[in-house]
């Protein structure tokens, strides 16, 4: 008896430290549930189907092969060409202060023709390019992101990341959202519907979108236009909802585009030369 009442705190003790050690492990190997508030849960490349709950015509099973050739160029041709094309592109800078001079909207169907040549995983095409141009959506577009870029910069982005966005004088007042004549944005399609409402699998469906905003900066730029890159955090179900747009579709991008205000300044910033972008092995 004596000596059980010398274990039992003993083995009290043996059982509180087993019983920490175990919750303690428990909290270190569970699923995180709740990411961090700046995340933007949008912004995941997922695919949200299975080949079991595809279901595709058996005409799309072997696609016919047809015969393909390029133009070809001179080594002289091609190097003059790739460096024209580098200055061209090397000219391109995100830009902030829009003219309202009008746009032709063909030339904006071009360039979004042009972005619709992009690859994507199995063919799948996963993009979907709405195009505003109405003031009043414009509008609307804008006090919603206005509102969740400014709870964005108080409380989610976090000190560091709000420093580092200081040179370059960005806050949540979004101009020119009113401003540029059209406003793009860019929706991926994390799944395709069938004629039969089964749906289909889109793989890769966020790099295949995003390869094709690239190809749409290009074309952009090639017609004189500007734009800036814009991914704004926590607006994307209230924007799917006010533009109408179907619940397997998520905003990837946002880009305002038209000429630059006869004011406009962008910051001074240089690029990585091409030492430090490119490794030959």
């Amino acid at each position: 008896m004596a000596l059980l009442s010398v274990l039992t705190p003993v083995l009290v003790v043996i059982f509180c430290l087993v019983l920490g050690f175990m919750l303690l492990k428990s909290q270190q190997t569970a699923p995180i549930t709740n990411p961090r508030p700046w995340v933007d849960q949008d912004l995941q490349d997922s695919t949200e189907t299975t080949e079991k709950e595809d279901e595709v015509d058996s005409s799309e099973e072997h696609c016919q092969q047809v015969p393909f050739s390029t133009q070809r160029y001179s080594e002289e041709t091609m190097l003059k060409r790739s460096k024209d094309f580098y200055m061209l592109m090397n000219q391109r800078r995100t830009v902030r202060f829009f003219s309202t001079e009008p746009v032709p909207l063909e030339v904006i169907d071009n360039v979004i023709h042009t972005a619709g040549t992009a690859p994507s995983g199995a063919h799948t095409e996963p993009w979907v390019f709405v195009v505003v141009s109405d003031a009043d959506l414009k509008h609307q577009v804008r006090l919603i992101i206005e509102e969740e870029e400014e709870l964005n910069y108080r409380q989610r982005m976090g000190d560091k990341w709000v420093q580092d966005l200081s040179k370059l004088k960005t806050n949540w007042i979004k101009d020119y959202l009113d401003d540029a004549p059209y406003l793009i944005l860019v929706f991926k399609q994390t799944y395709g519907i069938l004629s039969n409402n089964k749906k289909k699998t889109h793989y890769y469906n966020e790099i295949s979108v995003s390869i094709s905003c690239g190809i749409l900066l290009a074309a952009l730029q090639n017609v004189g236009l500007v734009t800036v890159t814009s991914t704004p955090l926590n607006c994307g179900p209230r924007l799917r909802l006010l533009l109408k747009r179907p619940v397997n579709e998520k905003l990837l991008m946002l880009l305002p585009v038209g000429y630059p205000a006869p004011d406009a300044t962008v910051p001074d910033l240089a690029r990585k030369p091409l030492d430090r972008i490119v490794v030959h092995l």
